[in-house]
């Protein structure tokens, strides 16, 4: 076995390696040059009908995949590499077995290097297989009692601007076999080499529970329970690309959506897809995924999470159909001399027959085309002969239109939910049971708004205003949704988040210990049943492979009190001086501040400095007074791209990680909102290294006994 910290660079097994990783970059820079120089073949529809639609869209397939076939400098090209025995042979996924292409076949080579994409020489023969190929899956998953026709598997090590530096070899077959000393050393030194900027891809560290989640099919859902550092985002978004890989077609129709809890989140993940060469993935927030952003206006918790409870759904579906009312006359249409008179009894049979049979929208249409048929039927009496266009004439006519704006009017989301929150009598009957009388009273606008118009809505509004525009008109479905951090949605949230994957499935990840929305929903099988996914298969990955022990076990002791129902998460790996607590009196807590991140900063990798909220603009400032270059993330949400230290409010730290926290003051992060213990056990896990707790404030009762 190769020790990867001892390897001498003139090595004769590295010399060759290196030249193998430089003839596979050369060959995609090849791959890459050819489909940028090729002209886009038309199709003879486009040739033949001059379409410009199809010549765009066949263009653009070409620049995405040019795209995905750029090579990233600081990227290796692969990873890993497999000996097997003579004539293995790895047949195809069963539910990809029609697929022949080059990328999907094994190679006739008994020896196959595994990297984030396909690669191939001039003369179609692979130099790399990708990491999702079936090939692949050995890399991952080979053991001595299973080998999968591998005899050898071999890892290696890179510096950080790309260089292979060295290898650690694995047998799998003789006395040596199975070393499971040298995976963990590799996996531990993978893990441990210093960062800074946006979260890379783990395709050379995947585990093999991590593998079975990655490599699920698309008609299943999965929900991983994730504790900190058991890589679940990773394995989310590695999901994501095995499925573009073995379903491309299917989902190049439906489409793919990562919805995170804020942008700065996304900016920290928004490299991982491209360095496995998939770059057509929407990443989005909820609030940007729903379409409607808060316009500003901020509510007391109480208020938020009565907003996103599930029994809203009711409310707001009878506070649309309310609009729907009893018809007190009937239709008169006008057609040369003859008056046909459609009665108000008819008229009311018609709406009853079809309020809440379907969405308003559609409803109102149908509405529209039953009363013109009604009429219809009187012209036939009279001898006429209507066709069809005298039949979408009368549905269209202005009696008819002046009709339905009595008994069935045209309303937007806006309309609806403003008098719902504004109009006592119109909530009370909307509400019924559903809502006691004091909850009514807590929805109220103390002071309205002139008009919808002008209304200043809340975050929380925005899922109920999706709500109604889904029971006003049908929400596109997508066909798979990574929803992270989704231990923070409301139900009202969940909702809206499933509709636009109603006909697709989900990737669901979080950690219920780190819920800190007010509205949050607490338990995994009622929100799956609020994301209209109840079948969901869900997995609980409790074995962290990111934070230390020393680290995880001191963020543990928050776990009784805020998620008695969930073990302790364990970690596989231990690091010397990981945790260090430090009480100072309140005049040196800044000054101490700066001298731990300059002393952080001495060594490599990135340094988040962690706060309250209210906090962080002071610390940032103190920073930059004591002369480092610290960026603000509230201030900047590249900040973890273009930084090595950067100041991170608490509520912006999920999803995050760094080599090094420094977390200021936990007790004011504990105050600072109702679910100040989850935030806290948050920010306690975001370092892969080591962490520094600085205080003046008594910590918490759980965390007081010292590390």
């Amino acid at each position: 076995m190769a020790v990867a910290s001892g390897m001498p660079s003139d090595d004769p097994e590295i010399r060759s390696e290196r030249a193998y990783l430089a003839a596979a970059r050369a060959a995609l820079r090849r791959m890459h040059r050819d489909v940028v120089s090729t002209e886009t073949q038309l199709t003879a529809a486009a040739e033949d009908n001059d379409n410009y639609a199809e010549r765009f869209y066949q263009r653009l397939a070409r620049e995405k995949r040019a795209l995905a076939l750029t090579d990233l400098p600081d990227v290796p090209l692969f990873f890993g590499r497999l000996d097997l025995d003579p004539g293995t042979v790895h047949p195809l996924d069963p539910g990809n077995a029609a697929r022949s292409d080059a990328r999907d076949r094994a190679p006739e080579a008994e020896r196959v290097y595994i990297g984030r994409r396909h690669v191939h020489d001039g003369a179609g023969e692979p130099l790399v297989i990708d990491w999702r190929a079936p090939v692949s899956t050995a890399f991952y998953r080979a053991t001595r009692d299973d080998r999968r026709g591998v005899r050898l598997r071999r890892r290696y090590g890179f510096s950080g601007a790309a260089e292979l530096t060295a290898y650690e070899d694995e047998p799998l077959t003789g006395d040596g076999a199975g070393d499971a000393g040298a995976a963990d050393a590799f996996l531990a030194a993978e893990i441990e080499r210093p960062r800074s900027g946006p979260m890379r891809d783990i395709v050379a560290t995947i585990q093999p529970e991590q593998d079975d989640l990655v490599r699920a099919p698309l008609e299943r859902t999965v929900c991983v329970q994730g504790a900190p550092g058991t890589g679940k985002t990773a394995v989310g978004l590695h999901r994501v690309a095995y499925l573009l890989y073995t379903e491309r077609d299917r989902l190049g129709r439906t489409g793919v959506a990562v919805v995170g809890p804020n942008r700065s989140f996304l900016a920290y993940i928004r490299r991982v897809l491209p360095a496995l060469g998939e770059v057509d993935v929407t990443q989005t927030t909820v609030a940007e995924l729903l379409g409607r952003a808060p316009g500003g206006h901020r509510e007391d918790d109480p208020v938020a999470r009565l907003k996103g409870d599930g029994r809203m759904a009711a409310v707001l579906h009878r506070a649309l159909w309310l609009h729907v009312t009893r018809p007190t006359e009937g239709l008169v249409y006008t057609k040369g001399s003859y008056r046909h008179r459609v009665p108000d009894h008819e008229v009311s049979e018609i709406v009853a027959a079809l309020r809440g049979t379907m969405r308003y929208g559609p409803g109102r249409t149908a509405a529209a085309k039953r009363i013109a048929h009604a009429v219809l039927v009187q012209m036939e009496r009279r001898g006429e002969s209507p066709d069809d266009r005298t039949h979408g004439a009368v549905a269209r006519s202005q009696p008819v239109r002046r009709l339905l704006d009595r008994v069935w009017p045209k309303v937007t989301p806006e309309q609806v939910l403003f008098r719902l929150l504004s109009d006592a009598g119109f909530l009370a009957r909307a509400a019924r049971s559903d809502l006691t009388s004091e909850e009514q009273a807590l929805l109220l606008w103390p002071k309205p708004a002139r008009s919808w118009r002008s209304a200043r809505w809340s975050a929380s509004d925005a899922a109920l205003l999706d709500e109604l525009a889904d029971l006003i008109e049908r929400t596109p479905s997508i066909g798979h949704v990574v929803l992270d951090e989704a231990q923070d949605l409301s139900p009202m949230q969940c909702r809206a988040v499933g509709r636009r994957c109603a006909t697709g499935s989900m990737t669901v990840l979080g950690d219920i210990a780190q819920a800190t929305g007010p509205g949050a929903v607490g338990e995994w099988p009622e929100l799956l049943r609020h994301l209209g996914k109840p079948e969901a298969r869900l997995e609980v990955l409790d074995r962290g492979y990111r934070v230390p022990a020393q680290i995880i076990d001191y963020a543990a002791r928050l776990l009784p009190e805020i998620a008695p129902g969930l073990g302790a998460p364990v970690s596989a790996r231990r690091s010397p001086g990981a945790l260090r607590v430090t009480e100072l009196p309140p005049d040196g807590l800044p000054g101490a501040v700066v001298r731990t991140c300059r002393e952080c900063l001495e060594g490599e990798g990135s340094v988040g400095v962690i706060a309250a909220d209210a906090g962080i603009a002071a610390i940032h400032e103190r920073l930059l007074a004591g002369g480092l270059a610290a960026r603000s993330l509230d201030e900047d949400e590249n900040a973890l791209e273009e930084a090595r230290l950067v100041c991170v409010p608490a509520s912006l730290a999920k999803g995050l990680e760094f080599d090094t926290v420094v977390l200021v003051e936990p007790a004011r992060i504990v105050a600072a909102e109702t679910r100040g213990l989850h935030r806290l056990y948050v920010a306690l896990t975001r370092a892969v290294s080591s962490l520094h707790v600085l205080h003046a404030e008594p910590l918490p009762t759980a965390l007081a006994a010292g590390p």
